[in-house]
């Protein structure tokens, strides 16, 4: 396990610093970790791979680097940046590790099909968060930070047309909402709860269905515009 020197965080922002460990070493885990770096907390990277997980951690300017089971241990907070097919089994293998902490699964379970990117799991209650939940049952789950690119999370107080982004998530405690909520507040982000982890898969194949409009050259918000643009218009009743 090995630690870096850090700035104090910035207590006139108002911000709690979190402790907070990262499995994995990819894209995501970089541009996440730096975001929560920038917003005054404390990251570890876990990864395999020593030499990846300094890597990632040099990347992110995160406090330190060491193994999945030290970054699992690390923090209140867990995020899991490894790929979906491999999330829960990683898990259930740190599970003592993890007990106890909100596991924050940004994972997004895909692969490509003949007209696009196809969700890998059955959809309707089932998701890669919820087989989260059964593999680390003395922790708390939540299903978040997996829509926008990984890109996005680069940006400082990432914001469009001069309105601040915001995340989505589902939770399946209280606490896990709290906490959820306070980090993506913390990054000068919107935090949009959208219910219990069974809905998890909802926000799973919206990521999925991004992507493969992305990928075909277009706008996924091209695709949302709000009822309240049309002259006149009244949102349907729930």
């Amino acid at each position: 396990m090995t630690f870096h020197n850090t700035n104090d965080p910035d207590e006139a922002n108002g911000v709690r610093t979190m402790r907070i460990g990262i499995l994995g070493t990819g894209a995501m885990a970089r541009a996440l970790g730096g975001a929560w770096v920038r917003a005054g907390h404390e990251v570890m990277v876990g990864g395999r791979d020593s030499a990846a997980a300094a890597r990632a951690a040099d990347a992110a300017g995160a406090a330190g680097h060491g193994s999945l089971a030290d970054a699992a241990r690390y923090g209140e907070a867990v995020l899991v940046a490894v790929p979906a097919d491999i999330a829960p089994s990683l898990a259930a293998e740190l599970a003592p590790a993890l007990s106890g902490r909100t596991v924050l699964d940004c994972t997004v379970p895909m692969a490509p099909g003949a007209d696009g990117p196809a969700l890998t799991t059955a959809g309707g209650t089932d998701s890669i968060a919820v087989r989260l939940a059964a593999a680390v049952p003395e922790a708390h789950v939540a299903k978040v930070f997996g829509i926008p690119h990984e890109s996005i999370w680069t940006l400082p107080r990432p914001a469009f047309e001069a309105v601040p982004l915001t995340v989505p998530f589902c939770a399946d405690a209280p606490s896990a909402t709290a906490l959820t909520t306070e980090l993506i507040t913390s990054m000068g982000c919107t935090p949009l709860p959208c219910g219990g982890l069974h809905r998890a898969a909802l926000l799973e194949a919206a990521a999925v269905f991004a992507i493969g409009v992305w990928w075909s050259g277009a706008e996924a918000r091209h695709a949302f515009p709000a009822p309240a643009l049309a002259p006149g218009a009244v949102d349907d009743e729930p």
